[in-house]
């Protein structure tokens, strides 16, 4: 079992201090709903979040959108081989349900996370959520999913062949990858003093959903799964 886990995602809903902006209030009133009710979004947002200091890392929820698609429409998930959470660069961690489809369209994809930023759950007050949203810092979402070995992926990590690098992987009990969910930057130090390993991949930056893809690949890969599931193995 791979447990991916997406680090500081760049989603949030708008916060306060932005939310009487022109370019906010108008992208609100034209969505029907209060401004910190919709999400933050650098493409209607950006002269708004100038003033933020992070502004870099913030504002982009299609990479959650793509990474998580990546992640989910895959043999590894078919098979309950994998577990996904996001955490958020605003203190939250969402928890994905296996069974989840989400929207492909960009826009539905918004409207869902409004819907679970504002209920909790999704399906509302539902026992078994296909998505369900709380406060939560990485480092205790670390220890609650006790994990015998945490890898995150950086250009600024130790230099790793990827296939080797997940074949050790596939031999733990319970490991965690961690890939940034932020358009630019690198990890915060609250997610770095909790990584036992900081690797990269390749000496330029990728995008996160192409990290995603590929690492649960390579997780197939190490089990054997494409052959097994083609011939009808278990």
């Amino acid at each position: 079992m791979l447990t991916l886990v997406l680090a500081e995602a760049a989603l949030e809903t708008v916060p306060k201090e932005i939310a009487s902006h022109p370019s906010v209030a108008k992208y609100a009133r034209h969505r029907g709903k209060a401004p910190e009710r919709v999400l933050l979004d650098r493409s209607y947002h950006h002269q708004a979040m100038k003033r933020f200091r992070d502004a870099h890392k913030r504002g982009r929820p299609d990479i959650v959108q793509l990474s998580l698609l990546a992640a989910l429409e895959t043999p590894l998930n078919a098979e309950g081989l994998l577990s996904v959470y996001v955490h958020t660069l605003g203190g939250y961690v969402i928890s994905v349900d296996p069974s989840v489809r989400l929207p492909r369209n960009y826009l539905r994809f918004v409207g869902l996370m409004e819907q679970l930023f504002e209920e909790g759950a999704v399906p509302p007050k539902s026992k078994r959520p296909l998505l369900a949203v709380k406060r939560q810092s990485f480092e205790s979402l670390i220890i609650e999913l006790s994990p015998t070995r945490v890898v995150g992926f950086s250009r600024l990590g130790k230099p790793a062949q990827l296939d080797e690098l997940v074949k050790s992987l596939a031999s733990e009990e319970h490991p965690v990858v961690v890939v940034g969910g932020f358009p630019h930057g690198h990890f915060s130090q609250e997610v770095l003093q909790h990584l036992d390993e900081l690797v990269s991949i390749d000496p330029e930056p990728l995008e996160a959903w192409v990290v995603v893809s590929r690492v649960v690949y390579e997780f197939e890969k190490a089990l054997d799964l494409p052959r097994r599931r083609l011939f009808g193995e278990t």
